[in-house]
């Protein structure tokens, strides 16, 4: 079986939520811990890797410390940019790594089942993308905010992550976007810019990323309903 890792990013600033999201307390876990807690009970991830800053690499050591996984957890310093820590990470994989799974840090509500069917279909496919349909109405607006026009929703998705590639396949598509002097805002785009094909993995429960202060209590009420 091929050798998994997470790669899970979290150096972001926090800067729309007014305070640290990644340990802002969800039903009385930080919200990182509980992204990692899920790659740790994943039977398909083998390793996790959580790219960070100085603060959250010493929050996750304490944690580890405190023996809260089960399986190996490393840490890796982050970027100025979210490409760019991604890029540390991929620097830091083990050599028997083949999978990696990236995710970002403050998204606590994928389900272990979820992850394991992305990393099955890049198995497969080599690279893939956890998604899901877009079912709202979508208007266009000026920017004035006057609505110019629809928007075609068919054959559309909202990305999420995880998302799951072959390893060599994404450190190249990694080295050709720092190469190019692009910046990427995803794992999907770096790999497209390569000329690979990516495919999704629709997922039919709510993976939101915490990114204001009303998702703490939205994701408290659907952790609640699980």
């Amino acid at each position: 079986m091929n050798h998994t890792t997470a790669l899970i990013v979290a150096a972001g600033s926090s800067r729309r939520m007014g305070f640290d999201k990644l340990s802002a307390p969800l039903r009385g876990k930080p919200v990182l811990h509980r992204t990692i807690d899920v790659f740790d009970a994943c039977a398909a991830v083998d390793n996790i890797c959580v790219v960070g800053g100085d603060a959250v690499r010493d929050l996750v050591q304490s944690w580890i410390d405190l023996g809260s996984f089960r399986k190996p957890v490393s840490l890796c310093a982050g970027g100025a940019e979210r490409h760019l820590s991604v890029h540390e990470g991929l620097k830091q994989l083990s050599p028997q790594t083949e999978i990696v799974a990236v995710h970002d840090g403050a998204r606590p509500l994928i389900s272990p089942e979820q992850i394991a069917r992305c990393i099955e279909k890049a198995r497969e496919f080599k690279a893939v993308a956890c998604a899901r349909p877009v079912t709202e109405t979508l208007k266009r607006a000026d920017k004035h905010g006057a609505i110019t026009g629809s928007i075609d929703r068919s054959h559309a998705w909202i990305m999420e992550t995880p998302q799951v590639f072959d390893r060599e396949l994404l450190c190249e598509a990694y080295e050709l976007v720092l190469r190019d002097g692009l910046q990427v805002t995803d794992e999907v785009s770096a790999v497209q810019h390569l000329g690979a094909e990516v495919f999704v993995v629709e997922n039919a429960l709510p993976n939101l990323k915490i990114t204001h202060p009303a998702d703490i209590a939205l994701a408290e009420r659907l952790l609640g309903e699980q």
